[in-house]
């Protein structure tokens, strides 16, 4: 946690701002060094619609080819769609290009291993002890070449009609309005909702444009859908973020219903009609899913926030359900994925199973207030600042294996390092806005005192 650094290594990839630290040698250098990792052969790459995705797959093409390996180009795809398409294909791995919910300007590397999966930190600290090391090495021949494959959206296609109910949505005839940010998702989203027999109205779909917004679908990133969704009279509006994985609700009268309540209803629906399971959730993930394990008699397992951190844990657990808290829902029957896809398979069938409203099933879950903020600070000054909470609220640590979490019956608060920006993430829950303001306000008001003291 570098103050001031843009550049993020972690089990996620490599992150940061086109130009600045993502430079050539840096993209050549990782790619090579994942292709010593998997031992060459087929890797895939595919990446989201920034404009500098050019620039940086030709650097990941001449990293592989470099170290002999073959790259499949796969386009623009959504990441689910991406990790579906490394494990459909038999490939040894996948790179893609994307810096998902990150502004325009920065762009990343996230490195999937054989199956679609992303690396287990082991195995992200082996790749890094290659590319640290200089450790790369030619696995393959030197007469390769970057190979194109056509379609690769059609596997994870395939995988959602089978998962879906489509009869019972179409059914329902809903009319829907998505807003892709101008992502992966733009190409491939419209056609997939009409399949379900959705009317389908669409803002911010064409690959050829910038960003809109920040493309963190988060309510404050979501007015013109919101604008849009009442304009047209819809029954809901669903957004992605860039490489589409994660995914945002906006109720029919326009108002978002916060990513915490879009995983929350996922889940929900998934028990009552999909199957039972436990839950497997992230740390910083809201109570609402406590409550809802509760109703639906199932365990709740929570682990380290990071996606391949709760799908490892799913599986281990053997559960079928599962996510995090900023929309990231994960589905087993689909793959051990974040999916915006799959996330809008069960709203719809939702919908259309309850012949409800959005905000009535909004309503019908127990009410939390979470306030997200961050802060930047170095590394020393994060450290000391961990020791300070751990001295302050010894009684109720509810776990250290990311950061500190501290829980209270009416709330609780998550203090960690981001994996994907050099910050402090800082949530706090609590069963009352007032009580979580005042948490969060707590909170600042000690990390800024005690930085003077470190």
């Amino acid at each position: 946690m570098k103050k001031g650094s843009d550049l993020k290594i972690s089990v996620s990839g490599v992150r940061a701002i086109v130009g600045k630290s993502l430079t050539p040698k840096l993209i050549i250098s990782f790619a090579e060094a994942f292709a010593t990792w998997t031992g060459g052969g087929k890797i895939a790459v595919a990446y989201d619609s920034r404009p500098s995705r050019e620039f940086v797959k030709n650097g990941v093409f001449a990293g592989l080819l470099s170290a002999g390996a073959t790259p499949i180009d796969a386009g623009i795809l959504p990441i689910p769609s991406f990790q579906i398409f490394v494990d459909s294909i038999g490939a040894q791995g996948g790179v893609a290009i994307t810096a998902s919910h990150n502004p325009v300007k920065w762009n990343a590397l996230k490195l999937i291993k054989k199956g679609g999966y992303f690396l287990y930190s082991y195995e992200a600290e082996e790749l890094f002890d290659i590319y640290n090391q200089e450790k790369s090495k030619r696995v393959g021949p030197n007469n390769n070449s970057v190979k194109t494959h056509p379609d690769s959206f059609k596997f994870h296609l395939r995988k959602l009609f089978e998962f879906a109910n489509i009869g019972l949505i179409k059914e329902r005839k809903l009319k829907v309005v998505i807003d892709s940010c101008n992502g992966a998702g733009s190409p491939f989203v419209k056609s997939f909702l009409e399949e379900l027999g959705c009317e389908v109205i669409t803002i911010n779909t064409d690959v050829n444009k910038i960003f809109p917004r920040n493309p963190e679908p988060v309510p404050e990133n979501l007015s013109e859908l919101s604008k849009e969704v009442k304009k047209q009279k819809a029954d809901i509006g669903f957004a992605q973020d860039a490489d589409a994985d994660r995914l945002a609700v906006v109720d029919e009268n326009g108002n978002p219903i916060g990513e915490e309540s879009t995983l929350s209803l996922a889940i929900q629906y998934y028990l009552k009609r999909k199957a039972k399971s436990d839950i497997v959730v992230n740390l910083s993930t809201t109570r609402m899913i406590d409550e809802i394990a509760r109703e639906e008699n199932v365990l709740i397992y929570r682990t380290k926030v990071g996606e391949i951190n709760v799908v490892e844990q799913m599986i281990k657990k053997g559960s079928k359900i599962g996510g995090e808290g900023n929309g990231g829902i994960i589905a087993g029957d689909i793959h051990f994925c974040r999916d915006s896809f799959t996330g809008m398979v069960l709203f719809l069938e939702y919908l259309a199973w309850s012949d409800k409203k959005v905000s009535e099933l909004k309503k019908g879950l127990k009410e939390y207030f979470m306030k997200k903020t961050k802060i930047e600070l170095s590394y020393i000054e994060y450290t000391k600042i961990i020791e300070k909470l751990k001295e302050e609220f010894s009684n109720n640590i509810e776990d250290l294996s990311d950061g500190i979490k501290i829980g209270f019956p009416e709330y609780w608060f998550h203090v960690r390092s981001s994996n994907t920006e050099p910050v402090v993430r800082i949530i706090t829950e609590a069963d009352s806005e007032d009580k979580s303001n005042d948490t969060m306000n707590m909170l600042i008001n000690k990390i800024e005192k005690w930085k003077g003291y470190v």
